[in-house]
């Protein structure tokens, strides 16, 4: 898997699953939900240590820098696009400490709110971000807009804001389709020096390509950059308070914000919340052993499957069968009905893709099925959705912007291959089926043209309205401690649980997590900090 910090939605409003679960409140026990409160951080992978390094975010102070007001003062103008939505640009400063020189043309689209019963007033703009980062919110909007609950459509226009570096607002690009091709098949297990170099060579050559393709703007786009672009919108929309929905990587984003702003949050949920607190090597760590316990969910409902399992009849013989393919495509890739083979990493890969929602577990277990047969298609297909690779064979900017944000807001895991090697250990760990691979792919940073400009920090966001945060405990991609540790950093936090498997909740037809977060939205209610919500 070639990302740093893979954080990226599955959009849980695509899914094919239903899910129907009940509602409990309370940090105490419930009959309605199957895991005890004290069972979670074992639920989701242990949780991980704050960095000592870690700083409180301080809040911008109040009111317009003069510097800033001309980005303030300019009006939209939404034009008809993609059939039934309406895009918009605007500018926004390169960098915000001198606005002066020069600027960033950004795209947003969104769904106008439909009639509401009554004919009461819209209760303005949500804005929408999917995660990645580097997952186009304007993308998202436009596919899963239809499928979000009548009344909060009714209520409110549905914003995407594509931040900088992504989808329309100035991508970051760095390598070519073939090139790419390359890069998610580089061993990321290396065994001796001769695949250590090779690693290295692919990073560098992922770096430089993003030097040389995206310029000056590759320095310019941090989560607090992107953080300040969403206020920008907020006041162009005309909200005096941002009603935002983020997703996986978005409540990284829509967290930012509220330590940025705290006075101008309005209606906010975090769905598969991050954890700012975390170093790189924690947060990639304690990522594997998310993984790790979506891996040994998937396992034991395929044991349970008898012969459609192909990986044996418990969660122990499947792990084995695991490890031992990989074993076998490190050493021999398989063919497959493209000219491309299938190697370990983009096996590897495959799989973690497919930890992300239930409804790809299926999926999973045929391609795992005909690998073992010796065809490496299936697990070559979820890797290419993993990482949106085209028919054509070409690739969206996803990856390339999902690594330097990442780059830019955390320093560098490691400073070279020795720390990376030393880590394995302790990643493996976390996780027995994914931890070295996770080891090795932070190693990328190290390369990185530009300096990193964040660090760990917490994030209190003192003064500001209810913050919803919601947490699945079995989520691969977000572990639940990271909800937890968000919601207890934020004084306004209320945690909402999911007792459940997949990467985020909201939108995936669970009553009680849907029902929750939409009487928010609409009515401003927020659950109760704990509330619980069954499968």
């Amino acid at each position: 898997m070639r990302a740093v910090r893979p954080v990226r939605l599955v959009p849980a409003l695509l899914a094919a699953a239903l899910l129907v679960g009940g509602c409990t409140s309370g940090r105490s026990d419930s009959p309605a939900s199957s895991t005890p409160p004290s069972s979670d951080a074992a639920a989701s992978g242990a949780s991980a240590t704050r960095s000592a390094a870690a700083t409180p975010l301080q809040p911008l102070p109040d009111g317009t820098p003069a510097g800033l007001a001309p980005y303030y003062a300019q009006k939209l103008s939404w034009q008809p696009c993609d059939g039934e939505f309406e895009c918009t640009t605007f500018k926004v400063p390169l960098d915000y400490a001198a606005p002066t020189a020069g600027e960033l043309t950004l795209t947003a689209a969104r769904k106008p709110a439909t009639t509401r019963p009554g004919g009461r007033a819209k209760l303005g703009s949500l804005l929408l971000n999917p995660g990645g980062p580097g997952a186009s919110a304007v993308e998202y909007v436009e596919a899963v807009a239809k499928g979000y609950d009548s009344e909060v459509r009714a209520g409110y226009d549905l914003v995407g804001l594509d931040p900088r570096g992504v989808g329309r607002s100035r991508p970051v690009t760095c390598l070519s389709g073939p090139r790419m091709d390359a890069y998610t098949a580089v061993d990321i297990t290396p065994d001796d020096q001769s695949e250590i170099d090779a690693l290295v060579a692919a990073d560098k050559e992922f770096a430089e390509g993003c030097k040389q393709n995206a310029g000056g703007v590759l320095g310019h786009v941090s989560t607090v950059e992107s953080a300040r672009d969403l206020d920008v919108l907020r006041a162009l929309v005309g909200d005096e308070r941002i009603s935002y929905l983020g997703k996986s990587y978005g409540t990284f984003l829509g967290a930012t914000y509220a330590g940025l702003f705290p006075s101008k949050v309005g209606r906010m949920v975090l769905d598969g919340a991050m954890d700012p607190a975390l170093d790189a090597v924690a947060g990639n760590r304690t990522q594997a052993a998310g993984f790790e316990t979506a891996w040994s969910a998937f396992a034991k409902d395929c044991a349970k499957r008898g012969g459609d399992c192909p990986l044996g009849d418990t969660e122990q013989k499947a792990g084995e069968q695991l490890l031992a393919l990989f074993k076998q495509l490190d050493a021999t890739p398989l063919p497959t009905d493209s000219t491309r083979k299938l190697t370990e990493a983009q096996a590897t890969t495959g799989v973690i893709h497919a930890m992300y929602a239930e409804f790809l577990w299926p999926q999973l277990r045929t391609a795992l099925t005909s690998a073992k047969s010796g065809d490496g298609t299936g697990l070559l297909k979820l890797s290419d959705q993993y990482y949106e690779r085209e028919p054509d064979g070409s690739y969206p900017n996803l990856m390339y912007a999902n690594m330097a944000v990442n780059c830019l807001d955390l320093p560098a895991p490691f400073a070279g291959p020795a720390q990376a090697a030393a880590a394995v250990p302790d990643f493996e760990k976390s996780s027995a089926h994914f931890g070295r691979d996770m080891a090795w792919m932070a190693l990328a940073c190290a390369y990185w043209p530009v300096p990193a400009t964040g660090a760990p920090h917490t994030i209190a966001a003192a003064g500001s309205a209810p913050i919803v945060v919601v947490g699945t405990t079995r989520d691969p991609a977000t572990p639940y401690a990271w909800a937890q540790s968000l919601a207890d950093q934020l004084d306004a936090g209320r945690l909402l649980t999911y007792d459940g498997d997949g990467h985020t909740a909201y939108g995936r037809r669970n009553t009680c997590v849907d029902g929750a977060v939409n009487r928010y939205l609409l009515g401003g209610d927020a659950p109760a900090d704990g509330t619980r919500c069954a499968k």
